[in-house]
């Protein structure tokens, strides 16, 4: 392989699906009750765990993989199956901690694990909300890692107001979808505001959930119901261009249908105090997950100082 240096940057691109909206989609489309289309999905390996989970619990997911869509049949909250075997989430933390808050509300036993990297990782930030509510979960090597066991209940869960001591989209996606299942209304305050897929999505698919600053609230046993989810492109994936097209001199790049979601839109906001020649166009989307053509040109950068509540925004 031979690589030289490019004296510009120029052209329009499209980067592949956003993967956190991907999972959900999935999650939450084997959930509501009819056939969720899903177009522009990752078919990343992450990704394909949360299909192979849910197709192990009962749910009939058909990948056009030639299409790039994926049709979910969804069987309602209380749907799915018991497992014939372990679920295997592969080296997806998303699968592991989000599919935890659903198992707890389930009326039948799962054990969960997941590769090598995922059995290291801590689960405990998960356990102790889930099992504030009630959840019969736990970690099978007692180390607050994967391997989980989380036993069934025929009782709802209990509705909470859990305080997160971080700001993590999956800590509050694990306990706002456990509330889903429980006796009275659950929410979750974080110190900021971490990315808020879950809230928009199952909003649009019919459950009451409201934002109020730091704070989501869900209320329990909704009706939801399918939809056609377009994945916008991930802002991640795009971070490498818009970095590209800034730093090389000459350069105008179109990013086009990229997520603009504000609290994952940190790198935008960093570049624009930068200096950063950026345009955004062609917004769409608004009232669900904004989706955005991102225009870069070469600009000459000035440092800043980056911190507090733009954080969350920037993960990844």
């Amino acid at each position: 392989m031979i690589l030289q240096k490019a004296k510009a940057l120029k052209g329009e691109i499209s980067v592949p699906g956003d993967k956190s909206i991907s999972h959900r989609a999935v999650m939450f489309g084997a959930l509501a009750e009819g056939t969720t289309e899903i177009t522009h999905f990752l078919q990343g390996a992450d990704c394909l765990s949360t299909i192979s989970c849910f197709r192990s619990m009962g749910i009939g997911i058909e990948n056009d993989t030639l299409h790039n869509r994926v049709l979910i049949r969804g069987k309602g909250l209380q749907g799915l199956k018991q497992p014939s075997k372990t679920l295997d989430t592969g080296n997806s933390g998303t699968t592991m901690r989000l599919m935890s808050g659903i198992l707890c509300g389930q009326p039948f036993s799962t054990t969960i694990t997941g590769d090598e990297s995922i059995r290291k990782r801590p689960m405990g930030r998960v356990i102790t909300p889930l099992t504030q509510m009630g959840a019969d979960i736990k970690s099978i090597p007692g180390s607050g890692c994967a391997p989980l066991q989380i036993n069934g209940r025929k009782d709802a869960l209990h509705g909470i107001a859990y305080q997160s001591p971080v700001a993590s989209a999956q800590i509050k996606s694990a306990v706002l979808l456990a509330g889903l299942y429980g006796d009275g209304p659950t929410s979750v305050t974080e110190p900021y505001v971490s990315r808020n897929h879950t809230e928009l999505m199952l909003r649009m698919l019919g459950a009451d959930v409201t934002s109020l600053g730091t704070t989501a609230i869900i209320k329990p046993n909704p009706r939801l119901h399918a939809e056609k989810i377009e994945v916008p492109g991930d802002i991640s994936s795009a971070a490498y261009f818009i970095a590209a097209g800034l730093i090389v001199p000459c350069s105008e790049l179109v990013i086009k249908n990229v997520g603009i979601n504000p609290t994952r839109d940190g790198i935008l906001k960093v570049c624009r105090l930068m200096g950063a020649d950026m345009e955004i166009g062609n917004i769409r989307n608004t009232d669900t997950e904004a989706t955005a053509d991102i225009i870069v040109r070469y600009s000459e950068l000035t440092g800043t100082e980056i911190g507090g509540a733009i954080i969350p925004a920037l993960i990844d």
